[in-house]
């Protein structure tokens, strides 16, 4: 037998069982149950966008699976589109879909006991998702991105997803029009894919290049482009060759691999949910990785890459520049990756970026040379202090002052701090503070694009800092603090603060400190009672009780 058929025992088990009899029913041949049968697990959904143009990648993957010997077993991933539910209740649901979404790929890779799997995703939790399910399945596996979304226009200017909510706030303060603000408003998003910057979407799906579970060059493709079909079918190509081989997910996922995927990152310009996620990944591929690492790697990954948020760039942009790929060979050739990490092609990456050039177009200025950086260390921070003693994240580069101290303005929910924000009760120097939003608390840890976007239009980005147990869009840049452990929900400090108390955010020191007497903290912690929970049933009331900490991935398995 050349690869190791998992379904073969159901299809041709001594005792030919009868189940046999639905194969027919699908239109299987009996020749069919000496293939192996491959998996698609299908994210396309007209819900967002993001995943509105999957379906042709699932019917490409199909027909070259089918070319390639192999049965394509197709069903269906949910999604929650993050734009839309942002601001909302629905944003609790979505980290909480990435738990369903793993689930799911779990349940029907190992219930139908399928030989291998292609992933194919679009919207941000499908990336982590997809790749926590490979990882537990742990069948040959690879992760098809559905591509990102052109870049919209409006007299002139290119837009994402970020500048219709940062016109917000810019409309709020009178700076903007209404004609303008509704020209960004339908125009931002113009085609089929995800948000086009270096936001969630596209900072998982090119690690995922560099953690060697998806084909290089496939993570900056436009949905819409022809190419991305046909990348599509050579995933499913070099699948049905690592089932023959047996190559493994957990064979790919390492310390190193991860390690690779973080140096991305960092050299991208990436988004704070990264760190999250690949907690959560290494989790589930059974790999020893903390918070501690992240801030090794930034200390020694430049930041390389001129992308949004807080550069010029689109991920459209950073493909005609040359792509991960690019960006990729110039770490290697640096030192910073390990290139003897295999890939699922079963070649080492280092292998794989032999024919890349050794430097990018002269006429293009996407991506920097690694001695001239647009940042010298990474941008992704690990700050702790008395405010987050089990750790926080913060992006601190591109601010012009990287240190504030300002008296805290507490929100216990996103709907009154962004009432606050849009009503100029917000001033310069404030540090906000966004509690009760945590894994436990929230439940589900939500985004705060929404106030984060409007304190960007209100023009208070470099003076108004943010501290929450929540999480932030890969969208948002500024001084802001997120997923401050332990949560408030769990009695972290964070829940003792009160209106007015001085907090410190210092990036060079990567310190988040609330400036109050340790007795008086003391005495505070004393009179802390944990709240009710907001959700005792359904899928939210689940995450609430199993959740771990931020600091360890907000897993829940």
């Amino acid at each position: 037998m050349p690869y190791n058929q998992r379904s073969r025992h159901i299809t041709q088990g001594p005792e030919r069982s009868p189940n046999r009899a639905m194969y027919y029913a699908l239109g299987y041949d009996k020749a069919d149950f000496d293939k192996p049968m491959i998996g698609i697990a299908n994210g396309h959904s007209t819900i967002t966008p993001c995943n509105a143009g999957l379906q042709p990648l699932a019917e490409a993957a199909a027909a070259a699976l089918k070319e390639a010997g192999a049965n394509p077993q197709i069903f269906g991933t949910p999604t929650i589109s993050d734009g839309m539910a942002m601001g909302t209740e629905g944003m609790k649901y979505s980290l909480v879909s990435r738990e369903v979404i793993a689930d799911c790929i779990e349940t029907c890779v190992q219930g139908q006991w399928m030989d291998g799997v292609l992933v194919i995703g679009g919207c941000d939790k499908n990336m982590p998702a997809g790749m926590i399910g490979l990882a537990r399945a742990n069948v040959p596996g690879i992760f098809v991105y559905g591509g990102t979304i052109l870049p919209g226009t409006w007299k002139g200017k290119d837009l994402s997803i970020v500048s219709a909510f940062e016109a917000v706030g810019a409309r709020a303060a009178g700076t903007m029009s209404e004609e303008d603000f509704e020209g960004i408003e339908r125009h931002a998003c113009p085609t089929t894919g995800s948000c086009g910057g270096m936001y969630t979407a596209n900072t998982m799906s090119a690690s995922f290049e560099a953690l060697g579970m998806s084909l290089l060059g496939s993570s900056t493709m436009a949905n819409p482009a022809p190419e991305k079909a046909a990348s599509a079918a050579q995933s499913a190509r070099v699948l049905v060759e690592a089932v023959r081989q047996g190559l493994k997910p957990r064979d790919i996922i390492t310390r190193h691999s991860i390690e690779n995927a973080i140096a991305l990152v960092m050299a991208t310009g990436g988004s704070t949910n990264a760190v999250l996620h690949y907690l959560a990944i290494a989790h589930a591929a059974e790999v020893e990785w903390s918070l501690d690492d992240f801030e090794r790697v930034r200390r020694k990954v430049p930041v390389i890459c001129d992308l949004k948020p807080s550069g010029r760039y689109m991920a459209v942009d950073l493909d005609r520049a040359g792509g991960i790929p690019q960006v990729l060979k110039l770490l290697l050739d640096a030192g910073l990756l390990h290139g003897d990490c295999l890939t699922v092609t079963g070649r080492s990456l280092g292998e794989e970026l032999a024919t890349v050039p050794a430097a990018p177009a002269a006429d293009q200025d996407v991506i920097h040379p690694v001695d001239d950086p647009l940042y010298v260390e990474g941008h992704l921070a690990i700050l702790r202090g008395n405010l987050a003693p089990d750790g926080a994240v913060a992006k601190i580069t591109g601010l012009k002052n990287p240190v504030i101290r300002g008296p805290a303005r507490v929100f216990e929910d996103e709907s009154s701090a962004m009432e606050a924000i849009l009503n100029d009760r917000i001033m310069p120097g404030d540090v906000l503070v966004l509690r009760y939003l945590g894994p436990k608390g929230g439940p589900g840890m939500p985004e705060m694009l929404a106030p984060t976007s409007a304190i960007i239009g209100r023009g208070l980005g470099e003076s108004v800092g943010l501290v929450t147990d929540g999480r932030f869009s890969g969208g948002t840049w500024g001084m802001v603090v997120g997923h401050v452990a332990p949560e408030a929900y769990e009695g972290g400090p964070i829940a003792l603060v009160r209106e007015g108390d001085p907090i410190i955010i210092d990036a060079h020191r990567r310190l988040v400190q609330l400036d109050v007497a340790d007795d008086e903290l003391a005495r505070r912690r004393a009179g802390w009672r944990q709240p009710a929970p907001r959700y005792t049933r359904g899928v939210l009331g689940k995450f609430a009780q199993l959740a771990r900490p931020a600091s360890e991935g907000a897993v829940t398995g």
